[in-house]
């Protein structure tokens, strides 16, 4: 599912967009499979008869039940859990049928930290925990695909916002000046 193009701003363009790693699809990949291992043995084995059909029946609805809560579910919360990474902000989505949006603007982070445990280091994930001024507990990014490349793209990203909202060299001293109110200071040099 791609991401709506409608969220973004004019001038903005997407840098990352992910989804949770998709080892979140190891465990309904699982349950499929041995939930149609059980039908096909139910199929084969089933004595015929009334005992047989009501075997089938029995087996047939627990696995589909099973499929339906322990495969479907996970796997339409990764497919509409979306991490996305523009050059003015960052956009957390998640939700089947309602829907959470959390953005948090570039120029608010003020702190991001990556964790990674011995088996997401294995499986290439982690999770990525961004601070912003005004938050309290951070946000908090589970099993992020590439954790560390994340971060350092994450880290550039708010490098780049935070020297365009400064003044270039030739603006600060005008600046200052006009906030003193006399003349702009001389350029140093």
């Amino acid at each position: 599912m791609a991401f709506p193009e409608d969220v973004l701003t004019e001038d903005e363009h997407v840098v990352l967009h992910l989804h949770p790693h998709g080892k979140a699809l190891v465990r309904p990949v699982a349950v499929t499979v041995l939930a149609i291992a059980v039908v096909v043995a139910a199929l084969v084995l089933a004595p015929e008869g009334p005992g047989g059909a009501v075997v089938l029946v029995v087996l047939g609805g627990l696995a589909l039940v099973a499929v339906a809560c322990y495969a479907l579910r996970p796997v339409l919360v990764w497919w509409t859990t979306h991490y996305l990474f523009t050059n003015e902000r960052v956009l957390i989505q998640q939700g089947v049928f309602a829907r959470d949006r959390r953005d948090i603007p570039l120029s608010r982070v003020n702190d991001h930290a990556m964790r990674q445990r011995f088996s997401e280091r294995l499986f290439g994930c982690g999770t990525l925990t961004i601070d912003s001024v005004g938050e309290r507990g951070g946000s908090v990014l589970s099993d992020v695909p590439r954790v560390g490349r994340v971060q350092t793209t994450l880290y550039e990203l708010v490098e780049a916002q935070h020297d365009r909202q400064l003044p270039g060299d030739t603006e600060m001293p005008e600046a200052l000046a006009e906030a003193q109110g006399g003349e702009p200071l001389p350029e140093p040099g």
